[in-house]
């Protein structure tokens, strides 16, 4: 089977090393990862920017993978990325990444699920339906890795159903 085409969001200044590790995995194919300066110029042109390069970014991918650290679920961007991914029917899921190690910070305290802060018109919480792993402190990566397709392929058919 081909790689899926997948969006990662996260909250880049947190999490950005975290991030890296998921990305290095290899079994999808990710957005590639914007540079520190590059994200700058971006943030510069302000939100209207900003959510283009988003739409741009996440158009023609499959699955959008929220990738959860210690202050994700209240970023408005990753709120953006993951009503958009919503309504544009991409299968969509989350992963606590608090256990993987970041070089400079190790690991961080553990986040709210963004899925939570989202209701459908019954009641429901979103993350009633969106999944959101939370791997192992024991082998956080180990368990990504063995798992991540899996669960792209459970997100898109939750989606397609």
């Amino acid at each position: 089977m081909a790689k899926r085409q997948i969006f990662y969001s996260f909250h880049f200044d947190n999490d950005v090393m975290r991030v890296q590790q998921i990305r290095n995995i290899g079994a999808l194919e990710g957005n590639e990862p914007v540079s520190s300066n590059d994200w700058e110029e971006v943030k510069k042109k302000g939100d209207t920017a900003i959510k283009k390069w988003i739409d741009d970014n996440m158009n023609y991918r499959s699955c959008v993978v929220v990738l959860v650290g210690s202050e994700t679920a209240n970023r408005p961007l990753v709120r953006y990325e993951i009503e958009k991914a919503w309504n544009d029917k991409k299968g969509l899921l989350g992963i606590y990444i608090h256990n993987l190690k970041c070089p400079r910070t190790g690991t961080c305290d553990k986040g709210s699920n963004p899925f939570d802060t989202f209701s459908f018109k019954d009641g429901r919480k979103l993350s009633s339906v969106v999944k959101c792993y939370d791997p192992s402190s024991r082998d956080a990566y180990g368990e990504i890795s063995r798992n991540l397709e899996d669960w792209v392929e459970d997100a898109i058919k939750i989606r397609s159903s």
